[in-house]
């Protein structure tokens, strides 16, 4: 079965306000984006998407929004499958101030994809911080702090304060929406995390599987008492990540099934041992190279994709399907080589 997802045309990606540790150098200097290589990357991800029968739909570029290449953020739609799609809202997210115009691009695009949208309330950045995994929805949360650079001991003599991007309090909303599906046995768990350079839930956990019951989990960027939760409850489904696949963002992967097989795409440089855990559990791993979104925007595979669920649930109303084709990556990149 198809997946309709969105991802963010890359003309205008580039560091703007440096809100992670991923966007600066030691020196605590914005970094340059390679834009050639950038693009390039770009195209490459969504043809292999859609040589696995993806369907990619684009949100157009607009100048001084660089963060729209990562649309995970946007928000979340629920339920993702199992409904039709007129059943189906799309809730907002509560983006960093320096991302929140995006809220207003996202939001009419959605709306044309024939979606009712909603915001949260709370801060909140989306199914980056909120997705399913086996009977869970997944809340990923830490502290919300204002970005700055504070004074320090050392060398430079400060540092840069990130914080992360949703607050523990979200989980009352998140929580009201899972309990209003009450068909949909989901059960919230929420897991705060710890390091700032894993600011998203899914730079740190990854479900996949033909339930999503199987788990990628970078234990040291989650608490203790979250460690030892998710350990309870995912027990044998769980891969802990080595820390030199966990600084890959092996846990930023996305998976699609295609012509009765799953697929887990995943950042290229992972190790093999982790590729065979993968196997082992009957999906196959396509590698592919986004480093310059990792290494300039904290962003891999995951953050540049916005999950719609299947296609063959999207809405159906004329307007939105003439929008979806509109938007589609065929149609709008027709002379993109083919993967």
């Amino acid at each position: 079965m198809s997946r309709t997802i969105l991802m963010g045309d890359p003309t205008y990606f580039s560091v703007l306000g440096g809100a992670n540790p991923h966007t600066r150098n030691a020196l605590g200097v914005r970094k340059s984006v390679d834009a050639d290589r950038a693009r390039k990357q770009w195209h490459g991800l969504a043809r292999a998407l859609i040589a696995h029968g993806a369907e990619v739909c684009v949100i157009e570029p607009h100048q001084g929004m660089s963060g729209l290449v990562y649309p995970a953020n946007a928000g979340f739609l629920y339920p993702l499958a199992g409904a039709p799609g007129g059943a189906k809202v799309f809730h907002l997210a509560h983006l960093l101030p320096t991302r929140a115009r995006e809220r207003e691009v996202y939001r009419p695009f959605l709306e044309a994809m024939g979606y009712r949208c909603v915001g949260v309330a709370a801060r909140f950045e989306g199914e980056a911080d909120f997705f399913p995994a086996g009977r869970f929805m997944l809340f990923t949360h830490g502290r919300v702090e204002r970005q700055r650079f504070v004074p320090r001991l050392g060398i430079p003599p400060w540092r840069r304060v990130y914080g992360f991007r949703s607050e523990a309090e979200a989980a009352h909303e998140l929580g009201r929406i899972v309990k209003d599906r009450p068909a949909l046995p989901f059960e919230l768990l929420p897991l705060e995390l710890c390091l700032e350079a894993h600011y998203h839930g899914d730079t740190v956990l990854c479900s996949f599987g033909s339930r999503r019951q199987f788990l990628l989990a970078y234990m040291d960027g989650l608490t203790a008492p979250s460690r030892e939760r998710l350990c309870g409850e995912f027990r044998g489904n769980l891969i802990e990540l080595a820390q030199s696949d966990a600084a890959l963002y092996a846990a930023n992967s996305f998976q699609v099934d295609y012509e009765g097989r799953l697929f887990l795409f995943m950042p290229e440089g992972v190790s093999d041992e982790l590729l065979a855990e993968v196997r082992e559990r009957g999906v196959e791993p396509v590698l592919v190279d986004v480093s310059e979104f990792l290494a300039k925007g904290g962003g891999s595979v995951k953050c540049m994709i916005l999950d719609l669920g299947p296609s063959n649930e999207q809405p159906d109303e004329p307007a939105a399907v003439k929008f979806r084709t509109e938007r589609s990556y065929e149609l709008l990149y027709p002379n993109s080589p083919p993967q």
